[in-house]
């Protein structure tokens, strides 16, 4: 029988604290994914004027790619701290850090006033950025799988996974407004820097929400039987997260890291590096590229949530297998309808790509934090999810330009996507489907496994 804890709450209370980790979750990804649409776009000429254009796109990915790098640091001190401490505080946390680094871009001085300056703090800003969005996620997610109904925690879990794309398409939106209203050149000379400043008004409101909800109460609860073993061991010292979720939880952090590999890697190909493949290779303008992008996101926000309440009737693995298997199958026709530049068939790539797409990221969120135990959720759900990021989503663009410079061809490209597939297809197809588990009784298994392994260890014969 559910404890009180892990009782559903009301649903009033749960659609708060569902909009709370969206909201939170909107504008972190609006920070980020601001910064690859303008590396795309301007940061090439603004930060890395003295190279070949294409160079410069790579250069300016490379900054991009390294926020990524800095996303597993994140997951490791935001996961610790998260599971010691309870999510709340680490989300607000996160919220901050993200808004103040984002702001901070927009006032950056270009190469042109300060040399080589510009492209270090730019870098130093992204740094901050991915360590910040690295502890987000899990949190985000945790907060709502943890306060949601078990037998739709699939679809709540989903919503925190919609901040993605709400994200992506208030950070496109922004961008393909100004290309709109002002001209080239205004946009390259100050205009870019507006979506940036832009980001400090949206971290208050944000913050505002996210102050207003209760931390997990599966969380608390798991914390209050851990202060009463510890208590009856009269013993204070307690397994870091990082430690337990490693000896514990290690074969599903590598499903969590192979399920995310087509997931991660067709998102950014996707959203970020068809801005310059279509500028580039297809003769579409770059207003028309971020339209389409801009549509694309809208349907990937109404699918997400559709996709994880299919995952709570048919499990989150038949779910996730299709949305991989569907990826990369498309990838062929992606390119080929963008190499005709026709607005329709742009729109047409790459809306099929993100619901394709949500097919995986919908059901991630339940799928990963039902592998974990509470005490150690936000540690395995993020290492998980971020270390495959650092393979996975980083390189992507950088990936893409590389092949696209070197074979002047999609097809290298296409592969590349498919191989990511593949993996996925491995990890989530030996993996055991979690949809009936109950993250209480999660806690209690590891809670066993962990006193047995150390009644193993007192009654080993000393040498």
């Amino acid at each position: 029988m559910a404890s009180a804890a892990t009782a559903p709450p009301p649903p009033a209370s749960l659609r708060r604290i569902v909009a709370a980790s969206l909201i939170g979750t909107t504008i972190e990804w609006y920070d980020f994914f601001l910064y690859g649409s303008a590396a795309a776009l301007v940061f090439n000429k603004l930060f890395f004027p003295n190279t070949d254009p294409l160079v410069g796109t790579l250069l300016s990915f490379l900054t991009y790619a390294v926020g990524f790098a800095a996303r597993p640091l994140g997951a490791l001190v935001f996961g610790h701290y998260g599971d010691r401490l309870g999510r709340k505080k680490l989300l607000v946390l996160s919220l901050l850090m993200m808004g103040a680094a984002t702001f901070a871009i927009g006032l950056l001085p270009t190469y042109g006033t300060v040399g080589v300056a510009a492209p270090v703090l730019l870098t130093v800003l992204r740094l901050i950025q991915g360590f910040a969005l690295g502890g987000e996620w899990g949190g985000a997610v945790l907060l709502v799988s943890e306060h949601g109904d078990a037998k739709r925690r699939g679809f709540w879990a989903s919503w925190p996974q919609t901040g993605a794309p709400a994200g992506q398409l208030l950070a496109t939106g922004v961008l393909s407004l100004l290309t709109a209203l002002i001209s080239d050149s205004a946009f390259t000379a100050w205009g870019w820097r507006i979506p940036f400043l832009l980001s400090g008004v949206l971290v208050m409101v944000g913050l505002w929400i996210r102050l207003s909800v209760d931390e997990s109460p599966v969380f608390k609860e798991a914390l209050a039987r851990a202060e009463a073993r510890k208590a009856a061991r009269g013993d204070a010292s307690e397994k870091m997260p990082l430690v337990a979720v490693l000896r514990h939880h290690w074969r599903d952090i590598l499903v969590a890291i192979g399920a995310r590999m087509a997931e991660n890697i067709s998102y950014y190909v996707i959203t970020a590096f068809i801005l310059v493949y279509a500028t580039t290779s297809a003769g579409v303008s770059k207003q028309t590229a971020l339209n389409a992008v801009l549509i694309a996101s809208a349907v990937h926000f109404a699918v997400i949530p559709a996709w994880g309440a299919l995952s709570d009737r048919v499990g989150r693995r038949p779910v996730y297998l299709l949305g991989a298997a569907g990826v990369g199958l498309w990838m062929f026709p992606f390119f080929s309808l963008i190499d005709t530049g026709g607005f329709g068939n742009l729109i047409l790539a790459v809306t099929v790509g993100l619901v394709l797409h949500g097919a995986m990221y919908a059901p991630q969120a339940a799928f990963f934090s039902e592998m974990f135990a509470t005490r150690m959720r936000y540690s395995g759900a993020s290492i998980g999810a971020q270390f495959a990021s650092v393979a996975a989503g980083a390189p992507a663009p950088l990936i893409a330009t590389a092949l696209l410079a070197d074979y002047g061809s999609s097809t290298p490209i296409a592969l590349y996507v498919i191989a990511a597939a593949v993996l996925t297809l491995i990890a989530v197809g030996v993996a055991k489907e979690t949809r009936h588990r109950d993250l209480a009784q999660i806690e209690e298994d590891g809670a066993a496994d962990e006193r047995s392994a150390t009644a193993r260890t007192a009654d080993a014969p000393t040498a």
